[in-house]
């Protein structure tokens, strides 16, 4: 009996190099906790058939430091974020967003580097990178390069990662300041977000935002009028002019600009 998964190709390397070869040799797509490809393949809107399994390349899932730099390999999960106290040392507000992705199975499952492939401007960990002035470490068989963070979107669910490249590792240099993080959704938990936001209160203070434009955003010029206090008030009208939020089935763009000033304002009281 045929069944939905019948016509799809999956290898399973042994190491990163076997991943990379496979890559390089022949077109495929990467999968590791498959949350959101086992969405599509419901759905019947799964488009590739060839995939490489890397879930088991456990040499992607360090948490540790180097130089005082944050490195988080592409296959840590949400759980294992919650339950680290060096991310919960360094940066608490990515374990808050790892707190408000999905259930349990779906924090046992979804990986980091999934969360960064997948370009959803919804996805809960992008704000905390962006705001974090994080960097994307990106790796093929010739060579391996370092993408900031808030270059590496290029538009809606586009990325600079190549076809024969992965995403091994986000590293983070050390934050100073106090981390805020807010997701809006339907509900507490397991809900797409509304809209989400990450925040960094001090003398040169970093926001961003996710579900308001076509990719997670940097609200530089907010930023600044925070820094220049140019005033709270003037610092959520440009909010507004940064935003370019769009009318769909979970909230109207006018509703997230409201929220987003709100939600501005607790930061900045908080």
């Amino acid at each position: 009996m045929r069944t939905a998964i019948s016509s799809l190709e999956l290898s399973s390397p042994r190491s990163l190099e076997d991943a990379l070869q496979l890559l390089r040799d022949a077109p495929c797509t990467p999968l590791a906790g498959a949350t959101d490809l086992y969405v599509a393949l419901n759905f019947g809107t799964l488009e590739p058939r060839r995939f490489v399994d890397l879930w088991f390349l456990d040499e992607l899932r360090v948490i540790g430091l180097q130089c005082e730099t944050l490195v988080l390999g592409a296959l840590v999960t949400y759980t294992a974020l919650i339950r680290s106290p060096l991310v919960a040392e360094r940066l608490p507000m990515l374990i808050e967003a790892a707190r408000q992705v999905g259930g349990r199975q779906i924090q046992n499952r979804g990986t980091l580097g999934g969360n960064l492939a997948n370009a959803s401007p919804a996805g809960d960990s992008l704000p905390v990178f962006a705001a974090a002035d994080a960097v994307v470490v990106l790796r093929s068989m010739a060579a391996e390069r370092r993408v900031p963070f808030n270059e590496f979107y290029t538009g809606y669910r586009k990325t600079q990662l190549r076809a024969d490249e992965l995403i091994i590792a986000i590293e983070v240099p050390p934050v100073e300041g106090k981390q805020y993080f807010r997701k809006v959704g339907t509900r507490a938990a397991q809900a797409i977000s509304k809209l989400v936001m990450a925040g960094i209160k001090s003398a040169t203070p970093r926001v961003a935002f996710g579900s308001v434009a076509p990719t997670v955003v940097r609200v530089r010029r907010t930023e600044r009028a925070l820094a220049e206090s140019a005033g709270l008030d003037a610092a959520v009208a440009i909010l507004e002019t940064e935003l370019a939020p769009i009318d769909d089935l979970r909230s109207s763009a006018d509703y997230r600009r409201e929220v987003a000033g709100r939600m501005l304002r607790r930061f900045w009281y908080s």
